[in-house]
């Protein structure tokens, strides 16, 4: 029971270092820092609703957006925003900051 137990603490564990929790929503948390996100690749089941929790870390705004996940959303330097996405296919769909499309890139790949 115990080692089942401890199995179940690690696998939450990692979940929540990857920056994905499941509860309700599937909830990727996702920091703006250095003008780049972390994390850059984002793993989620496809089908799936998908809650994105943008945290600028940076003193400056961004604004993350997608065309392919269908948001675009302005973020203050030291704010936080979500957004929305529907469940998706398998595949990867990319997600930028306008701001500073040089290195705030990210991935969000359904599989």
């Amino acid at each position: 029971m115990m080692k089942k137990l401890t199995r179940g603490v690690v696998l939450v564990s990692a979940l929540m270092l990857c920056g994905v929790s499941y509860a309700e929503d599937l909830t990727a948390n996702i920091a703006i820092k250095d003008h780049r996100f972390y994390p850059s690749v984002i793993k989620v089941p496809a089908g799936q609703k998908i809650k994105l929790v943008f945290t600028n870390m940076d003193a400056t705004p961004e604004e993350p957006e997608s065309a392919a996940l269908g948001f675009e959303k302005v973020i203050a330097g030291g704010g936080r925003a979500t957004v929305f996405v529907k469940p998706l296919k398998a595949g990867s769909y990319h997600f930028m900051g306008e701001f500073n499309q040089a290195t705030a890139q990210g991935v969000l790949v359904a599989q």
